[in-house]
């Protein structure tokens, strides 16, 4: 047998007995003991009875869990008189029925007695309290901050939680006030001792007007800090504050990175280690985070507007930013490093067909080619790996789609921005925390051909809903595009027939292959080379079905040639000397076609 009593502050000890050799902590039902507070995640700890001894093992939580005062990152063995904390409870372990218990200072006193307070873990932040901050994850514990009432000028707020502000200031270690992260962390975490922000009127407070308020209070903080000499005398002090507001309440680090034009996409796997790519090539920034708590922050600001969600039970998400860029975001437990964050810049301008040519993803003959296409209403797909750039090219064929017709658009999370005036943007919905009330792309396809669209343009066809797709092709829609995962145009006819057959259809493979052949024209393959760069590497035409293999012929072959000095993907995509098919009734519909382009050279 032995015995953990647990004590809350301003609370009685409980005491628990217990002759087994494991014993689960968290704060629902099923745990051994069940500590029902936000800021305990629903399984946080395990104590495991070990050779006469006992360990204690954090399961994972957001908050962390605590001996002593420090946060344990691996399995740890306890000492007689060790002390464990878990959010707002301290918890003691020994061997018997606990009556050699020592006598312990009351709960009341562990945070408060000075001679405790170098110890004290920081205030832990709960993982579900993000639900109810206005949307501004930040996270900031219940009764932290009182003194910052609705009322109150939070200007003045320092001066009124002062004692909070010293007591923070003694929870941070030298070591992390070392550095631009260590000290945006010291002053985050005062300014979550000193004012409790979810408290504030955020609903009744624009933007501008919060920044503001918290911008004050920010500045006082850091001047209070460089006096006490807790920051260097020569802090830049408009920078930090920047950092420190960003931090609280915007994207943190990456509000740079979002701004520098240079950086197509931003990696962040866990707090200290933040990627870009720059021109097809990652590298590790200098910006980091101050903890994975921040981390976490920023993810909730990004998808608690959209309606999403994240958490333990749903700890991985898709979601976009205001400017069209793609986010997906994954979290503790799935993520065991840390909470990670993948953000694909979208450009602020669209880019033009102008552009790729100019790039050297496509020549001027493909992009004349495909421009001929999409008036001609061919169906197009768009195939190619992660991070080839099909929704690039999907967005910029979409262009050419002409002004009088109506559009309707259906991604996962919105990407595309298409610039003509008649355009329906639906984006599919994930489900609810009951896991109900979702909307699939399929149920979007089929909703849209409801909606008397002239083009449907599909972000991207992962599953049963490419069934939906080739039907509405084959009747009456056409001049629709997508984009499918696929390593070649053959690869992605196969793709489509295995999607096909996802959609729970019993059909026939034959049936199949004559819906893919009668629906789609032309398969743009795209390429992303190990230099960086995206390149169209093949443009076929689907020309029918010969016994049961569709056939296809190539139209344009990217051939490459080598590198050169800076390694760069050296080639020319030309071509093949077939001419499409379809190009005999172009000039009966009255499109002008250029058959020398066809020529090899």
């Amino acid at each position: 047998m032995f015995t953990v009593i647990v004590s809350e502050k301003g609370g009685e000890a409980q005491t628990l007995r217990f002759d087994r050799s494991e014993v689960t902590i968290g704060r629902i039902q099923g745990n051994d003991v069940v500590l029902p507070k936000s800021n305990i995640s629903k399984k946080h700890a395990r104590i495991v009875r070990n050779d006469g001894g006992f360990v204690v093992i954090d399961s994972k939580s957001t908050n962390g869990t605590y001996v002593n005062g420090k946060r344990i990152e691996a399995p740890y063995d306890l000492k007689h008189g060790d002390r464990v904390y878990v959010g707002d409870f301290i918890i003691e372990v020994m061997q018997g029925d606990g009556a050699q218990r020592q006598p312990a200072r009351g709960a009341d006193d562990a945070f408060t007695d000075d001679d405790w307070a170098d110890k004290a873990p920081a205030p832990p932040v709960a993982d579900d309290w993000a639900k109810d901050d206005g949307g501004l994850g930040i996270g900031v514990p219940p009764g932290v901050g009182a003194a910052a009432d609705l009322g109150a000028d939070i200007g003045n707020a320092p001066a009124l939680a002062r004692e909070q502000m010293k007591s923070t200031r003694r929870m941070m270690a030298p070591s992390e006030l070392a550095g631009r992260a260590g000290s945006v962390k010291a002053v985050h975490e005062r300014l979550l001792a000193t004012l409790d922000l979810r408290r504030l009127a955020v609903e009744r407070m624009d933007e501008a007007e919060l920044r503001q308020r918290t911008r004050k209070a920010v500045d006082e903080i850091i001047a209070t800090m460089v006096a006490e000499k807790d920051l260097p005398p020569d802090t830049d002090r408009a920078a930090l504050a920047k950092d420190v507001l960003d931090e609280a309440l915007g994207l943190g680090p990456l509000e740079e990175l979002l701004d520098d034009d240079s950086v197509n996409e931003i990696i962040v796997n866990g707090a200290a280690n933040v990627y870009v790519e720059r021109g097809g090539r990652l590298e590790r920034s200098e910006r980091t985070f101050s903890s994975d708590r921040a981390v976490l922050g920023v993810i909730e600001r990004i998808v608690a507007p959209l309606g999403r969600r994240i958490d333990e039970s749903s700890p991985m998400v898709d979601a976009r930013l205001k400017d069209g860029s793609r986010v997906n975001a994954i979290i503790p437990p799935l993520a065991l490093k840390g909470p990670c964050l993948t953000i694909r810049k979208f450009t602020r301008e669209p880019l033009q067909i102008d552009d790729l040519v100019a790039s050297a993803t496509l020549s001027p003959e493909v992009a004349s080619f495909l421009e001929t296409c999409v008036l001609a209403r061919k169906n197009i797909v768009i195939s190619g790996g992660t991070g080839s750039g099909k929704t690039t090219t999907l967005n910029v064929l979409s262009g050419f789609i002409p002004e009088s017709e109506r559009i309707i658009t259906i991604e996962d999370a919105a990407e595309l921005k298409l610039e003509q005036e008649h355009v329906v943007a639906l984006e599919a919905r994930p489900p609810n925390i009951e896991g109900k009330g979702a909307v699939t792309i399929r149920d979007l396809v089929r909703n849209a051909l409801r909606m008397r669209p002239d083009r449907i343009v599909v972000g991207e066809c992962r599953g049963g809903e490419a069934l939906d797709m080739l039907q509405a092709m084959n009747t009456g829609h056409e001049g629709s595009l997508t984009t499918v995962h696929a390593n070649g145009p053959r690869d992605a006819l196969s793709r489509l027939e295995t999607m096909v057959l996802m959609s729970g259809m019993e059909l026939p493979l034959r049936a199949i292959r004559d819906q893919i052949a009668s629906a789609v024209d032309v398969v743009v393959q795209q390429t992303r080379f190990p230099d960086g760069s995206r390149r169209v590497t093949h443009v076929s035409e689907v020309t029918g079905i010969e016994g049961d293999v569709v056939s296809m012929q190539d139209l344009f072959v990217f051939t490459q040639r080598g590198f050169d000095q800076s390694g760069k993907v050296q080639g020319t995509l030309g071509p093949t000397g077939a001419v499409p098919r379809f190009y005999e009734d172009l000039q009966a519909v009255g499109i002008e076609a250029d058959r020398s382009i066809f020529q090899p050279r």
